[in-house]
């Protein structure tokens, strides 16, 4: 069965964002659509707009001529448009004008504009005469025709003007109401002609800053959990930054550091208690001892004395445990020659008393490392004991010293392959009954690795077991 991938949040949130977007551009347009629809509004531009100032103000003398008053409305559309001309005329002939009137529109019209109700004349693009709006209205003084403009040149432009226009035209049934049925289709294409760009650029815009949104925020969120995978045994300490997480993960991220502020708690009252519990066994320990040694030399004797012995290295392991807390505490350069001949000069009697000779191979050129010395010389030891106590009582044991490290040997029955790296395991042993704990080996590789190397069981022809102790070596 395959397994599920997890999905992108920031992915997610782009698709949403880009969702959200277009339903509400959509909802938008569909609102304005109504608010147009129930309003009906109808939109004047300036020339319009100036259509209308003019035909409030548009009346007849007492002679029957035609005048344009100064009302309110058309005051101040000539404060907004102090260029503002116009000509008006009526069916008899009449006229009056007022502004520059460009020259073009001083002539006739002809009789097409006549039966027009509302027109906009235009020039080419490069001809400087102004366009004009032309109307025929309604007023006090009857039915008269409208031409007025707001400006009398292009000239007049104020740096910049843009114009839009725009013409819907709803189709209709006889009896003067809008047909829907056919204008909706049209007018369903003209607004996704006009939606799709916008909704196109959003989406482009959504998926390129998204993703660099969402990844600037998560930033405090990703170091945490970069932090997070560094946190081992010797860092359960350690908590993580709150500062640049966002506010919605910051509760988990808190409650994680609560959890490893505990689990570091209890895992320290578990190591005072094994490291009291092994100085506590020290002193019966030695009183056992030495009331053991007055005893009379006898078999019984003999063997209570091993005993006690294996029980003094168990709580010596014990507080060997607590050293692995402090790694880094005392490292210096030291002669690994030196440490090896001091180590095996102390395990000189335990290995002859046993039954072994112990030999001792010194390198060509003195060694130097940056070790705690005090660990590796407990890592050695327990090597040491492991060959005294499985070596079989007989041959030679050698510690030999060359320029990778320091390498323990004894001739008796060896280490199955298979079983190289089980031993390493806390309190493995090969044979259930065997004298030791099953943590020798496994000290060893830890106080190693806390020293950048490591423990190997080697592999050859010899009878035995070997076991070396590999360390990064000083330049010479």
């Amino acid at each position: 069965m395959s397994r599920r991938r997890t999905r992108s949040l920031q992915w997610v949130l782009v698709r949403r964002l880009i969702l959200l977007q277009a339903a509400m551009l959509a909802i938008f347009i569909v609102l304005c659509a109504a608010a147009l629809w129930i309003s009906n509004p109808h939109w004047l531009v300036d020339n319009e707009a100036a259509a209308a100032a003019l035909k409030g103000a548009i009346e007849r003398d007492d002679g029957g001529g035609l005048v344009v008053r100064e009302t309110e409305e058309l005051r101040r559309f000539r404060e907004r448009f102090p260029h503002l001309w116009y000509i008006i005329r009526d069916g008899n002939g009449q006229s009056v004008r007022a502004g520059i009137v460009p020259d073009v529109y001083t002539k006739t019209l002809g009789d097409l504009l006549s039966g027009v109700d509302r027109a906009t004349l235009e020039f080419a693009k490069d001809d400087s005469r102004p366009e004009a709006y032309v109307e025929n209205v309604a007023t006090k003084a009857g039915p008269v025709q409208v031409i007025t403009s707001t400006r009398s040149s292009r000239g007049e432009t104020d740096g910049l003007e843009v114009n839009i226009s725009a013409t819907i035209d709803v189709a209709h049934n006889p009896d003067g109401s809008r047909n829907w049925e056919r204008a909706l289709p049209a007018l369903a294409l003209i607004i996704a002609i006009l939606l799709l760009p916008i909704v196109v650029v959003m989406a482009i815009t959504t998926l390129v800053t998204t993703p660099a949104v969402v990844r600037r925020s998560f930033a405090g969120l990703v170091d945490a959990a970069e932090q997070a995978a560094r946190i081992d045994i010797n860092t359960r300490g350690m908590q993580l930054p709150v500062q640049r997480v966002p506010q919605e993960i910051a509760p988990l991220v808190q409650a994680f550091n609560q959890t490893l502020a505990r689990l570091a708690h209890g895992y320290d009252q578990h190591n005072r208690f094994l490291t009291d519990a092994a100085h506590e066994l020290r002193t019966p320990i030695a009183i056992l001892r030495t009331r053991a040694e007055l005893l009379t030399k006898e078999p019984q004797s003999e063997r209570l004395l091993q005993d006690i012995e294996r029980l003094s290295h168990l709580a010596q392991q014990l507080l060997d445990h607590q050293m692995l807390e402090r790694p880094a505490d005392g490292r210096k350069t030291i002669d690994l020659t030196e440490l090896g001949r001091r180590v095996a000069a102390d395990f000189a009697p335990l290995a002859i008393e046993a039954g072994y000779d112990l030999g001792f191979e010194p390198p060509a050129a003195k060694i130097h490392v940056e070790v705690n010395g005090s660990q590796i010389e407990r890592a050695l030891a327990n090597l040491l004991r492991n060959a005294i106590d499985h070596g079989g009582g007989s041959g030679t044991i050698t510690v030999a010293v060359d320029e990778s490290g320091i390498e323990v040997r004894d001739e008796g029955p060896g280490i199955p392959p298979e079983e190289r790296e089980n031993v390493f395991q806390p309190f493995y042993r090969l044979q259930p009954q065997s004298r030791g704990a099953g943590l020798g080996l496994n000290l060893a590789r830890q106080i190693a690795e806390l020293h950048g190397g490591t423990v190997r069981i080697l592999s050859g022809a010899w009878p035995g077991a070997r076991v070396r102790i590999e360390l990064p070596a000083l330049p010479s």
